[in-house]
């Protein structure tokens, strides 16, 4: 199957209303979940960090992955994002469907 989640962490529910905007109207996500209240526990520069963020989880065909991870990064406040895509396994057909289908081009879309 080419559907895949591509969960992506940011700092602030700014950051992620803004970012899953993007990604939907430009396409590359058919849908995004803002999931608040995840708490990181990490290594970074040496030393062990925990921060608040929220994730997402975008909805998205493999097409589109290497567009949506430049998106991302052209767009995000972290100097490295977390961007990892699983595989959907399983998925009701008409879900799916839906899923190809809103990730084919939005050029020209305006939002309502």
């Amino acid at each position: 199957m080419e559907e895949m989640v591509v969960m992506v962490t940011v700092g602030s529910e700014g950051e992620a209303i803004g970012l899953s905007r993007i990604l939907v109207k430009n396409g590359l996500a058919a849908c995004v979940n803002i999931i608040p209240g995840v708490r990181s526990i990490f290594h970074w520069d040496g030393k062990i960090a925990e921060e608040q963020e929220f994730l997402l989880l975008a909805k998205t065909v493999r097409r589109s992955y290497d567009q949506l991870v430049t998106m991302v990064k052209a767009n995000h406040s972290y100097e490295v994002p977390e961007i990892i895509a699983l595989p959907i396994q399983f998925g009701s057909e008409e879900y799916l469907a839906w899923i190809r289908d809103s990730t084919k081009s939005r050029v020209g879309m305006t939002e309502e």
